[in-house]
């Protein structure tokens, strides 16, 4: 399943109702009791239960985000798939949603594959980095590891000399790069 920048939510339909559209195509052989738990399940694991009765015109960016992380994951993916889940919202609900993020993850671990542009939201949610070329003929120019153990925190995470040792090393790769595509 895939959480994307856009929201794409349904707007004559409840956050509740959002999340239920994806159970109800996927998750067919359980039961309607079965369906609203897991619909109320997700919907309280990104603190949204107070909200489900209101329309998508009526939250903020970071709440519609959350309702499309919780209509991905109630569908119990293999395989999330973020590409820039965050890329949209304000420097400090995006903090938030990504500390939320963090939390569903290290509660229930499984596959998740994020596209982001930002270095430090890379190094702060990830395990191992993917660093892409750009272009029709993109590829895999390196694989990072992130060396720093769950739960994180960002505070202690930057004060660490390997987070900005890793991060010179994420820029120095884009710069190079980037130079050689303009040269």
């Amino acid at each position: 399943m895939m959480v994307f920048q856009q929201y794409s939510l349904l707007p004559w339909l409840t956050v509740r109702e959002n999340v239920r559209l994806a159970v109800d195509e996927v998750c067919d052989r359980l039961s309607p009791a079965e369906k609203k738990e897991l619909v109320e399940e997700h919907l309280a694991m990104v603190n949204l239960t107070a909200a489900a009765t209101k329309y998508p015109d009526e939250l903020s960016g970071g709440m519609k985000q959350r309702v499309g992380i919780a209509r991905a994951l109630a569908i119990c993916p293999k395989m999330l798939l973020m590409d820039e889940p965050f890329g949209a919202l304000d420097a400090l609900t995006r903090g938030r949603l990504q500390r939320q993020v963090l939390d569903i993850w290290e509660r229930n671990p499984q596959a998740v594959m994020m596209i982001t542009h930002d270095v430090d939201e890379a190094i702060y949610m990830a395990d191992r980095i993917v660093m892409m070329t750009n272009g029709p003929h993109a590829q895999i120019g390196e694989i990072l590891t992130v060396p720093f153990n769950h739960p994180r925190d960002r505070t202690a995470l930057r004060e660490a000399k390997e987070y900005y040792d890793l991060r010179n090393h994420a820029l120095d790769f884009l710069d190079r790069y980037f130079e050689q595509m303009a040269g």
